[in-house]
């Protein structure tokens, strides 16, 4: 190993925390039906309250709530029944002391009633009268007109990823379209004379087929991006800082998947450094150390090791939240999760972190191990554990997270 192949080691944690380009995508307005997972760009406050109107959440009677203080089965309260409202509708009668109107379930309250007695506590004695069993308090059986959302509140907040209850939210305030970030162009580009494409039916002694490319296109659309394949670059000098000309002139995010020799990545460093300025070369991680990122001008630039297990670990580990970053999403959504016992001892060096594939049976998490060359042990993989940087490994039977894959 030379100085020049790993010339400024970082941990992950300083990666995350201190590699911070400034570049974000563009803005634009997209309608709800294209808004899930977007990031808005600036906050959406409610242009008036919702729901808009005080409404009955359950079947029942409207009621002045004094009206049914001490009712009980033995002794009810009597109520002259007023009228009905209609769902839809707004309410053609008020309720007065001792009455009572009937109400459906997101039905308009009427003027003069603060509660809603529900139905299984009632019952018609005679025509016009009810009885009711159980008092109700101040606003039992009902939601205000501002419950959901007061006028002026903020209805998303800029910055997070909308869910589907965002889009129902802003729908019901009439928000029909959100100005959001575009989604960040990835440009993928791989490198080495072994490298060839995967429609390459015959190899010859030596070749392999760019598998890297596919699913690290994959993982960037997992994470909101759009990917964008740009070919297959060889060791010859001068070639990939050529390309890398090229795409930095229409991408968001470069990256870069390097020749696993140490004569191929200290190209890609050269490269790379002729177009940006290189802020480390070699990540404290297992598998991946041979990582490099970049500042190309603002657009951040990943190199990732040749290996495919090495670099969709880094990517996931590292790209990912770079992407979200660039959508203007400082803190990603978690991924899926569960909690596992360890089947066995995973040894770890203390500041460096351990990426461990691992199946999940029962409840236990069994690590799955092979070289990082072999993309079957991530296919046989249902997620991974982290072995954290300051630990210096984790003992068998240990209640441990598992990330999912999805």
């Amino acid at each position: 190993m030379t100085g020049k192949e790993f010339f400024s080691v970082r941990t992950v944690a300083d990666a995350l925390a201190g590699f911070r380009p400034g570049h974000r995508t563009a803005v634009e307005v997209v309608s709800l039906f294209d808004a899930l997972h977007r990031v808005p760009a600036e906050e959406v406050r409610a242009p008036t309250a919702l729901p808009g109107f005080a409404k009955s959440t359950v079947d029942g009677f409207a009621v002045r709530a004094a009206d049914t203080y001490g009712a009980s089965d033995g002794l009810p309260s009597y109520l002259d029944l007023l009228g009905a409202v209609r769902m839809g509708a707004a309410p053609e009668v008020a309720v007065r002391s001792g009455g009572a109107v009937a109400m459906p379930t997101g039905g308009v309250l009427p003027d003069g009633a603060d509660a809603v007695v529900m139905v299984e506590y009632t019952a018609e004695t005679m025509p016009g009268t009810i009885e009711v069993t159980r008092p109700v308090a101040p606003g039992g059986g009902l939601v205000r007109a501002d419950e959901d959302v007061a006028a002026g509140a903020p209805l998303v907040a800029a910055g997070r990823p909308l869910r589907a209850p965002d889009l129902g939210m802003l729908a019901a305030a009439g928000v029909t379209s959100v100005a959001v970030h575009a989604r960040p162009r990835v440009a993928i580009i791989s490198t080495g004379d072994e490298v060839v494409p995967p429609s390459t039916v015959d190899l010859a002694a030596g070749q392999v087929r760019d598998a890297t490319a596919s699913a690290l296109a994959g993982l960037v659309v997992d994470a909101g991006g759009a990917p964008v394949i740009a070919g297959i670059v060889g060791d010859e000098p001068g070639a990939l800082k050529d390309r890398l000309t090229e795409v930095l002139a229409d991408a968001d995010l470069v990256v870069v998947s390097a020749g696993s020799s140490v004569g191929a990545r200290d190209e890609t460093a050269g490269a790379v450094a002729a177009v940006g300025s290189v802020w480390c070369h070699g990540l404290a991680i297992k598998p991946g150390k041979p990582t490099l990122l970049a500042d190309c001008g603002g657009i951040p630039l990943l190199g990732l090791p040749g290996n495919p297990l090495s670099a969709l670990v880094v990517f996931g580990q590292v790209g990912v939240p770079l992407l979200w970053r660039l959508s203007g999403c400082e803190t990603p959504p978690p991924a899926p999760s569960t909690r596992a016992r360890l089947a066995r001892d995973l040894a770890s060096a203390a500041g460096r972190l351990d990426v461990v594939q691992v199946r999940l049976r029962d409840g236990v998490a069994e690590p799955v191990f092979g070289p990082s060359a072999l993309l079957s042990v991530l296919t046989r993989a249902d997620g991974y554990l982290v072995v954290p940087e300051p630990a210096t490994g984790l003992d068998a039977g240990s209640d441990v997270e598992v990330i999912l894959y999805r």
